[in-house]
């Protein structure tokens, strides 16, 4: 059969997918194209890959092998181009920065500011996601984000430190809390309140910090922000049932890309720039960064 990456993504699309109109909005192909590559393959290779079934495609046992190279085979193809991006790569150009819905509120307009007057020529995409985006597969060059730590497919640097405190709505009385859901249920906070709080005098749940802020504003619930959100708010009040703690902020790159000079010299300033919010972001002093 012939060797066509470009037929195997459709496939490890599909794998992981576990369907054909999954693979086809991962792709950004029509369902029709996913259909025909993977017949365009199975017919190659003299072999069904997939059990299909109304409820998905599913991978037999004796096929995972194949998939699992095909994962393989992915990720070689996606060094390739982070090693290609990173000879290519000028000292201007576009740059892609990750963050949360929080940074972007509240952190990164300072920064971004202090980035442009070092670097003019350099242009920002911002992506705003609490979800970790995959720098493996370059959706982003640079990860600004809160974490205990880093995993091992990232290197980068803590300049500061993001505090964390439980918040009401000023004069408010209760004991209803407001969970964190989605990508925040991975979170330090969320964890304190997993152990600390009974589920049924959780009232509600988001998935956002600013949502929550907004929540407890409304009198729906205490729950735990950032101090950078609830510290400069005044409608809102700091309560004594949580201890405030923090986590470190992590300006980070995926290892192939770490030395590319634009994306290293991005990081820098970054760090720079929250070096000198680490006050703020820590809760030492009040405001919105």
């Amino acid at each position: 059969m012939r060797d066509n990456w470009d037929d195997l993504r459709f496939v490890l699309a599909v794998a992981e997918e576990g369907s054909v109109s999954g693979a086809a909005r991962r792709l950004g192909v029509n369902h029709a194209t996913v259909l025909r590559r993977i017949a365009v393959f199975e017919g190659a290779a003299r072999v069904a890959l997939f059990d299909k079934s109304p409820h998905g495609y599913d991978v037999p046992p004796m096929q995972r092998g194949i998939i699992e190279a095909a994962r393989e085979v992915e990720q070689a193809v996606q060094a390739v181009r982070r090693v290609l991006q990173g000879v290519r790569a000028p000292l201007s150009g576009e740059i892609r920065v990750t963050t949360t819905d929080t940074f972007c509120l509240c952190v990164m307009p300072e920064v971004l500011s202090r980035l442009r007057r070092a670097a003019p020529d350099l242009k920002v995409e911002l992506i705003c996601s609490n979800a970790h985006a995959d720098l493996a597969r370059t959706q982003a060059e640079i990860a600004v984000r809160p974490a205990q730590q880093l995993p091992d497919e990232l290197i980068g640097e803590s300049p500061a430190r993001l505090g964390f405190a439980a918040f009401r709505t000023r004069g408010g009385e209760g004991e209803d809390w407001l969970g964190l859901s989605g990508a925040l249920s991975r979170s330090l906070p969320a964890r304190w309140i997993a152990a600390n709080v009974e589920p049924d005098r959780i009232a509600a749940a988001a998935d956002s910090f600013p949502v929550l802020k907004e929540m407890v504003a409304g009198g729906l619930g205490q729950t735990i922000l950032p101090m950078i959100l609830g510290a400069g708010d005044p409608r809102l009040e700091s309560v004594a049932a949580y201890a405030p703690t923090s986590v470190p902020i992590w300006v980070a790159s995926h290892t192939d890309l770490a030395q590319v000079p634009r994306i290293a010299e991005a990081r820098r300033i970054f760090c720079d720039a929250l070096s000198a919010l680490a006050p703020r972001l820590l809760g030492e002093v009040q405001g919105a960064a």
